[in-house]
């Protein structure tokens, strides 16, 4: 079996269960609470690396394991809350749309808080999503002849500060863990993440729900699948992908998730209207102006 053939079979697979995470999201509240899905999908996906995590801590230094920590902090667990509150208001589709602004959102935040280089390409690239997100939220509301929904401007800037918050992430792993091997710094800091998820369980009436229930057991499958697959085999898999094909091809599937949320928004029978398909189009534009590599260097290798 050839290398390209495993790459682009991971890059398929990776797809589909990052693009699928919103439609669980979406299924696990019929019966759960916002907190609880997202505290249980975390809990899960750190139980699954806990056995890893026990090999790899040691390899961890300890100055910089708060950074470790850290990085959960800002690129799993905040995150998820956010995207369990907003997905109880907003569709799946329109989640998965939004969670494409995350590759831009790493440029704005290394260029303001890292000091990355400014170069015109990367400016028109944020300005071109930006552009994009405003289309989304404004343009159905011009179609419609409807007013400004406050309320559903709110959850969907939920979903734009998670993806601020994966910015923050990215950036902070690249500059202060850029030594560290990355499976290492994601089963660590993942299972270390099972003691917050765990005690907001418990606050949250978790263990008193009715699991008789069939709501509540399909929500908690539901919320489980989402942690084991879409947070902890989904980042293995990733970064084997980076390993194999590199950052640059791994990177590609920001491009494929969204078509994945709207087609699963689609079987769900969401409102699909060319508007959404059209601002990705252009928040996805943004994406690859943002990310283009310099030609100079390409030009070098």
């Amino acid at each position: 079996m050839s290398n390209k053939f495993i790459s682009w079979t991971i890059f398929i697979v990776l797809c589909i269960i990052w693009g699928s995470s919103f439609k669980l999201m979406h299924d696990s509240r019929e019966g759960l609470s916002a907190a609880q899905i997202a505290a249980l999908r975390i809990f899960s996906a750190g139980l699954v690396f806990i056995p890893f995590a026990i090999f790899h801590f040691s390899k961890i230094p300890k100055n910089k394991l708060g950074l470790v920590i850290l990085s959960s902090v800002f690129g799993n667990l905040l995150p998820a809350f956010l995207f369990a509150e907003a997905i109880t208001k907003l569709d799946s589709s329109l989640a998965g749309i939004l969670n494409s602004l995350t590759p831009i959102c790493v440029v704005i935040i290394g260029i303001f808080f890292f000091k990355d280089k400014i170069k015109s390409q990367k400016i028109l690239g944020v300005l071109t999503g930006f552009l994009g997100l405003v289309l989304l939220t404004i343009l159905p509301l011009l179609l419609e002849k409807r007013g400004v929904s406050f309320e559903n401007l709110n959850y969907t800037l939920l979903i734009v500060l998670a993806t601020f918050l994966y910015g923050i992430n990215v950036n902070m792993v690249g500059h202060y863990l850029k030594g560290l091997n990355a499976v290492h710094v994601a089963t660590v800091s993942l299972s270390f993440m099972t003691i917050p998820a765990g005690f907001i369980l418990w606050q949250q009436g978790f263990f008193h729900l009715n699991f008789n229930d069939v709501h509540v057991q399909s929500s908690v499958w539901s919320s489980i699948l989402l942690g084991v697959a879409g947070s902890a085999i989904a980042t293995a898999l990733f970064y084997i992908l980076v390993q194999k094909a590199g950052i640059l091809f791994a990177s590609l599937v920001t491009y494929g998730i969204p078509f994945i949320a709207l087609l699963w928004g689609f079987i769900d029978g969401e409102k699909i209207t060319w508007v959404k398909p059209l601002c990705l189009g252009i928040i996805l534009f943004g994406v690859y102006l943002a990310n283009r590599p310099d030609k100079e260097k390409s030009n070098t290798n």
